[in-house]
C-alpha cells in the first residue's frame, strides 16, 4: 500500500516527464513549423482545456479581484517571454543542457523572494545558490567554444521564470489558480497568434500536427499532475521530486535526439541539483524549528 507522499512523489515525477516530453515534442517540430505557430495551436487548445475545467469548478463565480487581475496579466507577460527565450534555446541546444539550466529556477525565486517580498533567508542558502550558479555556468561554460546566443537565452529564460512565480506569490489565496492560468495559456496564444497574422504560417503534415497536439496534451497532463502532487503528500517530501525532470531530459535527449551532454555538464547539472534540494532541505528545516519555538 503506498502512502500519501509516495503517491505524491510518483505524481510529481509524472508530472516532471510529461513536461519534458511537451519539450521533445516541441524541439522535434524545430525548423519545420515556425514557433508563433507551434505555440498558438498549442495553447489555443490548451487555454480552451483550462477554461473548460475552470468553468466547471466554478472558478468563474469565485472571480479575480483587480489586483489578482493585473499579477495575472503580468504573470502572463512573464510566461510570453520565458516561452520565446526558452524553446529558441531549446530549439538550438541539447535538451538535456536546457532542462538543466531550468533547475536552476527555484534557487533564483528563492533569492527574489527573500530580495522583493522579506521572506527570510539564511548565509546558508544564499551559499547554496551560488554555489548552483557555479554550476549553471558549467553547464553553458562562458568562453568561445561553450558559451553562445542560446546559452543566454536560457538563462533569461530562468529570469523570466523568478518573475513569473514571484508574481504568482503575490497572488492572493482567493485567486483561482485555474482561473489565472487560463490567462497566461491565453495570453501566449493571443501574442504568438498575432504574431501568426502578420508573418503567416507553414502548412502542417499528419506529424507536425501529431507533435503540437501531443505537446498540448503533455502540458495539460503535466499542470494537472503538478496539482494533485501537491494535494496528495506533503510539500517537503515532494518539492525535491521536481528535479527528476532532468533525468528525463537526459533520457530523452540520449534516445530521441543522440545528445549525451559531457562531464562538465553533467557535472554542473548535478551541482545545480544537489544545491536546489540541500536548499529546499534547509527551508524545510528552519521552518520545522520556528513552528517549534512558537508551540513553546
Amino acid at each position: 500500500m503506498l502512502t500519501d507522499n509516495t503517491k505524491g512523489a510518483l505524481v510529481m515525477a509524472l508530472s516532471m516527464a510529461l513536461f519534458t516530453l511537451n519539450d521533445a515534442f516541441m524541439k522535434l517540430l524545430a525548423g519545420q513549423v515556425p514557433l508563433y505557430q507551434i505555440l498558438t495551436l498549442r495553447n489555443g487548445a490548451v487555454t480552451l482545456a483550462f477554461l473548460a475545467v475552470a468553468w466547471g469548478t466554478g472558478a468563474f463565480r469565485r472571480g479575480l479581484s483587480r489586483r489578482d487581475l493585473g499579477l495575472s496579466v503580468l504573470r502572463g507577460v512573464a510566461e510570453v517571454a520565458t516561452a520565446y527565450f526558452f524553446l529558441n534555446a531549446l530549439f538550438n541546444m541539447p535538451l538535456a543542457n536546457a532542462t538543466a539550466v531550468l533547475q536552476f529556477a527555484p534557487l533564483t525565486v528563492m533569492l527574489a523572494a527573500a530580495l522583493f517580498l522579506g521572506e527570510p533567508i539564511g548565509w546558508r542558502r544564499i551559499t547554496a545558490a551560488l554555489v548552483g550558479f557555479c554550476g549553471v555556468m558549467l553547464i553553458v561554460r562562458p568562453g568561445p567554444e561553450g558559451f553562445n546566443l542560446y546559452a543566454i537565452y536560457t538563462l533569461i529564460a530562468v529570469g523570466c521564470l523568478t518573475m513569473r512565480d514571484i508574481v504568482t506569490r503575490k497572488l492572493s489565496r482567493e485567486a483561482p489558480t485555474l482561473l489565472v492560468t487560463s490567462i497566461t495559456s491565453g495570453m501566449i496564444f493571443v501574442f504568438y497568434g498575432g504574431l501568426g497574422l502578420v508573418e503567416g504560417w507553414a502548412p502542417l503534415d499528419g506529424r507536425s500536427g501529431a507533435l503540437i497536439g501531443g505537446a498540448a496534451v503533455m502540458v495539460l497532463g503535466a499542470y494537472l499532475a503538478s496539482v494533485q502532487a501537491m494535494r496528495v503528500g506533503e510539500v517537503s517530501f515532494v518539492s525535491p521530486f521536481r528535479y527528476t525532470a532532468l533525468i528525463w531530459g537526459l533520457v530523452l535527449g540520449l534516445v530521441v535526439f543522440g545528445d549525451w551532454p559531457t562531464g562538465l555538464t553533467l557535472l554542473g547539472a548535478a551541482i545545480v541539483v544537489g544545491s536546489g534540494i540541500y536548499s529546499f532541505l534547509r527551508e524545510v528545516r528552519v521552518r520545522r524549528r520556528a513552528a517549534l519555538a512558537t508551540m513553546h
